[in-house]
């Protein structure tokens, strides 16, 4: 038992950790702000239930990162049934919203009618590709739902960190330069793969200086749907000195048919890694796209830097 001057019988009693002055403190926990938009992730390519679980594993990492988010998933060719449309997802949220205020007119509270974006639409998608992008703009216009969209989520230094770490997965890379050890099937060029045309290309190619600076080797960017693409890049990769090649997926998966990444590593005669999937950094991304559009943090997730041989 304890008195008003302090504990009893010597007993030690927690008190609350003091607040560390100066620059060096902590900062406070950021959270969603009340009423914020929701973050919808726009789902390209074909449902399933691979899909839907790598979407829900985006999603989750971005509302630990940001607690109280409102985060929801929408799928570019949804069924309305098991995979909501991203119309119907953002219709939903906008009904949602309304009702929220209607029932706070309702119980006397004094709202404030709700005005701005009601969500914000996070593609994705690693790179730009101009279809998909054209298709959800397409989708979030025929919602009729006030709703910012975002940019894909690359180029960025974390996309090169993820692509470094699926190539170590499949043993085509040194985990770490900084370790005295060697994977005798690390390659010594790097075919980047990535969908959209030439523009994407030059995206990813931006993300595959930084993937060449991890790993000390050339890294040429190719397209998946450009005929001969991959096949040209291989050769002029094998014509500059590299001998053992490796395909990194510069893709996040739902974006194309795998059947795609298997057939691109036949034509380049090399192995290849697994597609980014819901890699940390792909929900970490989202949520920066998100936070960047409404002003909350103007600053994006910093990426890891290069360890030095």
């Amino acid at each position: 038992m304890s008195s008003p001057t302090g504990p009893a019988s010597g007993l030690p009693v927690r008190m609350p950790r003091p607040r560390q002055p100066g620059r060096h403190r902590r900062p406070e926990p950021l959270a969603a702000p009340e009423g914020a938009p929701a973050l919808v992730l726009a789902v390209p390519g074909t449902p399933s239930a691979a899909t839907r679980g790598l979407a829900e594993e985006v999603v989750s990492i971005a509302r630990s990162e940001l607690p109280g988010l409102d985060a929801r998933i929408g799928y570019l060719d949804g069924d309305d049934a098991g995979f909501p449309s991203l119309q119907s997802v953002l219709a939903h949220a906008a009904d949602e919203r309304t009702a929220r205020y209607e029932q706070a007119l309702a119980a006397g509270v004094d709202a404030k009618e709700p005005d701005g974006p009601v969500a914000v639409v996070v593609p994705l998608l690693a790179g730009p590709d101009s279809a998909l992008l054209r298709q959800v703009r397409q989708a979030v216009m025929e919602s009729r739902v006030a709703a910012d969209l975002t940019d894909a989520l690359g180029p960025h230094p974390l996309l090169a960190e993820a692509l470094h770490v699926r190539l170590s997965e499949a043993g085509l890379a040194r985990a770490d330069r900084a370790r005295l050890f060697t994977v005798a099937t690390a390659a010594d060029g790097i075919i980047l793969a990535t969908v959209g045309g030439e523009e994407a290309v030059q995206a990813a190619g931006i993300t595959g200086m930084l993937l060449a600076a991890r790993l000390a080797v050339p890294v040429m960017a190719a397209a998946l749907d450009q005929e001969g693409s991959i096949a040209s890049v291989a050769e002029q990769l094998r014509g500059s000195g590299s001998q053992q090649l490796a395909l990194a997926p510069y893709l996040i998966g739902p974006e194309i048919d795998s059947t795609l990444l298997e057939e691109a590593a036949r034509e380049a005669e090399c192995a290849s890694a697994d597609a980014l999937g819901p890699y940390p950094a792909i929900g970490k991304l989202a949520l920066a796209k998100y936070t960047t559009a409404l002003g909350i943090a103007p600053q994006q997730p910093q990426g890891t830097p290069a360890r030095q041989a």
